[in-house]
């Protein structure tokens, strides 16, 4: 798996002919290979596109977007919230996961959404600078365009913009299932990572402008008192599946690898 840079990392602006301006990556920009010992190599070590992934994990994320190929065939499924319980469960690297898989595997048309207002990590995954976006967008001047950059010919980011310690109104807006919409008007999936549950009082008011949720939990880690909350906080029919994460690969795999498994289940599994 590979992203593809046909501008050659030029600038490149080109409106759209709706909500979005497209913008090539900056000059400069590597992806998955600047500062490899920083802590956000580390988290792009773990990228599905990068070299010497286990073959069982990609098949974990292509089973995964296979469930969701197959959702949207018969339910017209579009529009994706990735959410978790608590902050570091894995739910950024999973919704980028889960995009370059849907673009790059399946050759699809992805937007992958950084709604995580607070702590905003989209664009370190993909070496991005983070100086508007999504925030900005909401606050700003109702006839603005939002800039999305395209890392490759069927992905593209819109980048979460400047820290917001209280997103809520503006993640809930009538701005925000506009925006959402024309989204699904210009991409065949939209992937939009929002803030912990524990932290988003109103999440069922998010999840209402989606087609589907994913719920990452962390193996081991997150107490089901509060997944079970976050579950009734978002509303259990509109949760399409539970992603476990930071299973190690010994406990599934007998010994193969101690590399982080990512399980998937759907709510029909789970009956």
């Amino acid at each position: 798996m590979s992203l593809d840079q046909e501008s050659g990392g030029l600038a490149l602006a080109t409106a759209a002919p709706h909500a979005f301006v497209r913008l090539a990556p900056p000059s400069g920009s590597t992806w998955f290979t600047r500062h490899p010992g920083s802590a956000s190599a580390k988290i792009r070590e773990k990228a599905v596109c990068t070299p010497g992934i286990p073959q069982g994990v990609l098949e974990q994320y292509r089973k995964l977007a296979a469930s969701l190929h197959h959702s949207q065939a018969e339910h017209g499924t579009r529009i994706i919230m990735m959410a978790s319980t608590l902050a570091s469960e894995g739910k950024t690297l999973t919704a980028t996961n889960l995009a370059l898989t849907l673009s790059e595997s399946y050759r699809r048309r992805v937007l992958l959404i950084d709604a995580d207002l607070r702590r905003p990590t989209v664009q370190l995954m993909f070496d991005l600078p983070n100086v508007s976006g999504l925030n900005d967008a909401l606050h700003g001047d109702e006839d603005a365009r939002c800039s999305i950059f395209d890392v490759s010919t069927h992905l593209s980011i819109l980048t979460a913009g400047r820290p917001n310690q209280d997103p809520m109104s503006g993640l809930t807006s009538d701005r925000m299932r506009r925006l959402i919409t024309a989204a699904a008007t210009e991409f065949d999936w939209v992937i939009i990572d929002t803030p912990p549950v524990g932290i988003l009082p109103d999440a069922n008011l998010l999840a209402a402008m989606v087609d589907t949720v994913i719920l990452v939990v962390a193996a081991g880690g997150t107490p089901f008192r509060l997944v079970n909350r976050a579950v009734e906080a978002i509303g259990r029919d509109r949760i399409f599946g539970v992603v476990l994460n930071k299973v190690h690969a010994e406990d599934l795999w007998g010994g193969y690898s101690s590399y982080s498994y990512y399980g998937y289940g759907t709510q029909d599994d789970q009956r």
